[in-house]
């Protein structure tokens, strides 16, 4: 026999002097990368932008409707000026009779100021009643409201005029007074607030808020250069 033909036997597995004979152990692998597989989807990323969406969708709606609401004030407000205007200068037989408009030689103020019958400018308003100027004035006034809240321009304008004109009316209805001058009630049911009062705060506030945006040519009126120059226009 060769060298070559022999074999070398193995030598004999030597038991684990640290481990008791008998024991069963098991390999424990590290694995210093996290290996590809599968993994379950997190929905984090994908909640938090459907949140944002929804708070941006909310915020678009409420200010879409908030628009609407203060347009539809705006186109309300407009016709009740509007119609006071017609009415007075027609006379289509509601607060004006008719035969006795503006156009068959009737005074617009004559009724409402020579019928002052309180406040402290009781005698002015007497002496202000069937004027020329206060007629052309107080005509002026509700024709040019009216057309700038339906249209939607001039707004700020139109909150200044019209708050100095329900001004001076509410001083002609005078609410505090519990007596008329003749010494008969008042009939006045607050002692402050009246629908003039209220139709000031709806002007400022429809000017404030910029109602000739929607259902108006606000947007398009504050383009215009003569307007942008002149902010108080708007």
């Amino acid at each position: 026999m060769s060298d070559n033909d022999r074999t070398i036997p193995e030598p004999p597995a030597l038991p684990n002097p640290r481990i008791p004979e008998g024991t069963i152990t098991m390999a424990v692998h590290e694995h210093p990368r996290r290996s590809p597989g599968f993994h379950l989807p997190t929905f984090r990323g994908n909640r938090t932008a459907a949140t944002s969406e929804s708070a941006v969708s909310a915020r678009t709606d409420t200010h879409t409707a908030r628009a609407y609401a203060f347009a539809s004030l705006r186109l309300l407000t407009g016709f009740a000026f509007l119609w006071a205007f017609l009415d007075k200068t027609f006379g289509f037989g509601y607060a004006t009779p008719s035969g006795k408009g503006w156009i068959d030689g009737g005074s617009p103020t004559m009724g409402f100021l020579s019928g002052v019958a309180a406040g402290p400018m009781e005698s002015t308003f007497h002496s202000w009643a069937g004027a020329t100027w206060a007629n052309w004035l107080f005509m002026a006034g509700l024709l040019g409201i009216g057309l700038a809240l339906v249209g939607g321009f001039a707004l700020r304008l139109a909150a200044v005029a019209g708050t100095a004109m329900m001004a001076l009316m509410w001083v002609a209805e005078w609410p505090p007074a519990k007596l008329l001058s003749d010494g008969s009630p008042s009939m006045s049911s607050n002692p402050f607030v009246d629908y003039h009062l209220i139709y000031a705060v709806v002007l400022i506030a429809l000017a404030l808020a910029s109602a000739g945006d929607t259902w108006g040519i606000g947007k398009f009126w504050s383009r215009l250069p003569f307007v942008r120059a002149n902010g108080w226009l708007r």
